[in-house]
C-alpha cells in the first residue's frame, strides 16, 4: 500500500499549522489522551530559546523585579568534550512519595511511573516538534485515501528485552486488553471506541475487534470509525503488550502482576535489572536495542525529595532530575556543575470542584445536582478571589505564571491568548456570593438556604512551598467569607482520593491538581463524559458537542478547529468545573559531564545516545 496523497497533504498541513511549543512530560498526574514518552524524534538544529535576558555565559538572568522568563533558557545541553565508552549515571526522580510501580504503558496512571518507564520502554511510533507521528520510530505507517485505515509495519530488529521479536499480535493484544471489560486501567476511552468493533468487543458481543487485523508477523491494520485530525497527533495507541508473557494472565490481574511490578519488560535502550519497590531502579544497557547499542552501561534511578534536590545535584549524587522545583531556581541559578535547560511545560496547575461521581458500571460521569460545589456562582467567586499572576511571581519568580484557559500556551495555535479567564477581583467575588445568596452568619458565609457551609480542600505535599501555596488559596477564600478546611496529602493518596481508581472520596469538595496534556490538543481524555480522569465529574451536552466538533471532519480545517477550541475554552471559563491556576515551565539541571542530551520534542535526542565525558559526576565548587 502506498502512502496516500491524502495522508501526505494532511501531514504537510499539520506540520505547517500545528506549530507547537517545545514541551516535556512532567506533572502531578497522568492524561489518558496523551501518549507519554520521550517524544523527541526528528533531528533538528539546536532550538535554543535564549533571549535578551541572558548573561555573557549564557545563563538566564532575572529582570529588575527578580523574575525569570522561560524564553531565556535553552532546551539543548551544551556538549563539553567527547563521551567515554560505558559509564553510569544517576537519575533523580523528584517526589515526596514512592513511585506506585505500575510499570507498563498500558496500565500506569501517574507521572512518576512514566518517568521510570521511559528509561526502558517506548512507543512504536515517534513524533516531531509539531507532535505529528513520523516514520522514524520502531514502526512506520501508511494511511488509506479516506483517512480511516492505518497500516503499521514494525521494523525487523525490534525485540523485547528477552529477545523475542515484537509482533503485530503484541500490538493487537494491547488493544484487546485495554478494550476488555475486565480492564482496570485508565486508557480505555474515545481513542479506542473510535476503532471499528471495539465497543462490541468491550460489551462482550464479539470475540475479536473487527477493525484490527494482523496482516503478518510485522504488519497491523487498524480501521477507525471516523477519520479525525487527532489520529496523527496522539489518537493512535502506540504501545504493544508482550503477548507471550501476558496471554495467560487474567486481564483484571495484569496491573498487579509481578510481570509489571517486579519484572517489567520493554523494548527501550535499557533493561530493568533490579527494583526496590517505590524507591529505586537499576537499568543495564540493552545491547540489542533497535536503534543501536547505548553509550552508557548503566542508569540508576532513585527517588529524592524536593528538599534535597539541590544538595544531590551539587554533590554529584544525581546527574539528572525529573523535575527541578522552579521555586528553588533563583537561589541556585549559578550552580557551577550543572547546565539548566528549560522549556514551556505541556502542563497546567488547576483548582478542581467535585460535582459528581464515577459510575463504574457505565464507565461515565454521574453528576450530582446537589453537590456542595454545584452552584457555578460559588465556583466563580473562588476563582475571582485568587491572584494567580502574583502567585507565579511570589512563589515561582515568573517561572510559573497565571493560567487563563484549559488549553495551555504549549499549544499556541489553539491556546486563546485573548481570553483573560476570570480576573482577580476581591470585591467582585464578594458581590458574586452576595447576589447568589451566600449570606454571612458571623465570620463565615452560609449556603443560600441558611445551612452552614464548610468546604473541604485537599492539596499535594511535595516541596517546601506546597503547604504555603495551598494556604494562600485558603486565605484568599477566607477573605470573601468562605470557610475552607485544608488537608495536605501525599501524591498517590491524593489521586486515589480524587478518583484515579474510579472511587471518589466523598469528603473532598475542592482539590488542587495538575495535568500534563496530550501531544494532541483534544481535551476529551480529561473532560469527556466517559473519561476516568474527568475528576470534577462534570459533563454537559454542550461540552460533548464542542469536544466532538474538535475532532470532526470539519476540524481538518485548522481554522475551524481553532474556532471550536476557542469556544470550548470560553465555555469552560463560564462553567468552571475547574479553573487553571498556573501555566508551568520545566527546568532540567544537567551535570556538566553529560553529553547528547535535550528536553522537549523534535530535538533528535534519544536516550541511547546519552554519554558521559568522565567516570564521576562533576561536583559543585
Amino acid at each position: 500500500m502506498k502512502k496516500s496523497s491524502w495522508s501526505r497533504s494532511w501531514q504537510v498541513v499539520l506540520m505547517l499549522t500545528l506549530v507547537l511549543a517545545l514541551a516535556a512530560c512532567s506533572s502531578n498526574g497522568g492524561n489518558n489522551s496523551a501518549n507519554p514518552g520521550t517524544g523527541n524524534n526528528t533531528p533538528s538544529e539546536n532550538t535554543s530559546n535564549q533571549g535578551e535576558n541572558s548573561t555573557d555565559d549564557g545563563k538566564p538572568k532575572a529582570d529588575a523585579d527578580g523574575n525569570f522568563n522561560i524564553a531565556d533558557f535553552s532546551n539543548v545541553k551544551t556538549n563539553r568534550g567527547e563521551p567515554i565508552q560505558g559509564g553510569s549515571i544517576t537519575f533523580g526522580l523528584v517526589g515526596d512519595s514512592p513511585f506506585e510501580g505500575t510499570l507498563n504503558f498500558n496500565f500506569y496512571s501517574g507521572a512518576p511511573d512514566a518517568e521510570v518507564l521511559e528509561w526502558f520502554d517506548e512507543g512504536l511510533l515517534t513524533w516531531d516538534s509539531n507532535y505529528v507521528y513520523t516514520n522514524d520510530g520502531a514502526a512506520t505507517y501508511e494511511v488509506s485515501e479516506d483517512g480511516r485505515t492505518f497500516t503499521f509495519t514494525i521494523r525487523d530488529n525490534v525485540n523485547w528485552h528477552d529477545g523475542v521479536p515484537v509482533t503485530a499480535e503484541d500490538w493487537e493484544f494491547a488493544h484487546e486488553v485495554i478494550s476488555h471489560p475486565d480492564y482496570n486501567g485508565p486508557r480505555y476511552g474515545s481513542d479506542f471506541t473510535n476503532i471499528e468493533g471495539v465497543v462490541e468487543y468491550h460489551e462482550g458481543k464479539a470475540d475479536k475487534i473487527s477493525g484490527i487485523k494482523v496482516l503478518n508477523d510485522k504488519q497491523l491494520q487498524i480501521t477507525y470509525i471516523k477519520s479525525t485530525p487527532s489520529l496523527l497527533t496522539g489518537g493512535v495507541w502506540i504501545y504493544p503488550l508482550a503477548k507471550h508473557i501476558f496471554k495467560d494472565i487474567p486481564v483484571a490481574d495484569m496491573a498487579a502482576s509481578p510481570q509489571i511490578r517486579q519484572n517489567p519488560i520493554g523494548i527501550g535502550p535499557f533493561k530493568v535489572e533490579s527494583i526496590v519497590p517505590g524507591e529505586s531502579v537499576v537499568y543495564k544497557k540493552n545491547t540489542d536495542y533497535w536503534r543501536g547499542e547505548p553509550l552508557l552501561d548503566e542508569v540508576i534511578l532513585k527517588v529524592i525529595p524536593a528538599t534535597t534536590v539541590v544538595q544531590e545535584l551539587k554533590s554529584g549524587g544525581v546527574d539528572l532530575v525529573s523535575d527541578f522545583p522552579v521555586d528553588q531556581y533563583p537561589d541556585n541559578a549559578d550552580m557551577s556543575n550543572v547546565e539548566f535547560l528549560g522549556i514551556i511545560d505541556r502542563a497546567y496547575s488547576y483548582i478542581g470542584f467535585k460535582l459528581g461521581t464515577w459510575d463504574a458500571e457505565k464507565k461515565e460521569i454521574a453528576m450530582n445536582p446537589n453537590a456542595k460545589m454545584a452552584d457555578v456562582n460559588l465556583r466563580k467567586a473562588m476563582w475571582q478571589a485568587v491572584d494567580n499572576d502574583q502567585v507565579g511571581k511570589k512563589f515561582y519568580k515568573g517561572l510559573r505564571w497565571g493560567g487563563t484557559t484549559l488549553i495551555p500556551p504549549s499549544h499556541p495555535d489553539f491556546h486563546d491568548a485573548s481570553n483573560p479567564g476570570v480576573t482577580f477581583d476581591i470585591e467582585a467575588a464578594k458581590k458574586t456570593l452576595d447576589d447568589a445568596g451566600y449570606a454571612y452568619d458571623g465570620e463565615w458565609r452560609t449556603n443560600p438556604d441558611g445551612s452552614p457551609l464548610e468546604i473541604n480542600f485537599i492539596s499535594m505535599t511535595g516541596s517546601d512551598i506546597s503547604e504555603p501555596l495551598a494556604q494562600y488559596y485558603v486565605q484568599s477564600w477566607a477573605a470573601i467569607g468562605l470557610k475552607v478546611n485544608l488537608e495536605m496529602v501525599e501524591f498517590n493518596t491524593f489521586y486515589t482520593k480524587v478518583g484515579s481508581e474510579g472511587t471518589d472520596d466523598p469528603n473532598v469538595d475542592v482539590y488542587m491538581g495538575a495535568w500534563t496534556v496530550g501531544i494532541d490538543v483534544d481535551p476529551t481524555g480529561l473532560y469527556g463524559h466517559d473519561a476516568l480522569y474527568n475528576f470534577p465529574r462534570w459533563e454537559s451536552e454542550e461540552n460533548d458537542r464542542l469536544l466532538a466538533e474538535g475532532v470532526s471532519e470539519k476540524a481538518f480545517d485548522v481554522e475551524y478547529r481553532k474556532q471550536v477550541y476557542k469556544e470550548w475554552q470560553q465555555y469552560m471559563v463560564e462553567q468552571i468545573p475547574v479553573f487553571p491556576t498556573l501555566y508551568r515551565s520545566l527546568l532540567s539541571p544537567v551535570n556538566e559531564r553529560i553529553v547528547n542530551y535535550a528536553i522537549g520534542d523534535g530535538t533528535g535526542f534519544y536516550r541511547y545516545n546519552i554519554g558521559v565525558t568522565e567516570d564521576k559526576p562533576v561536583v559543585a565548587k
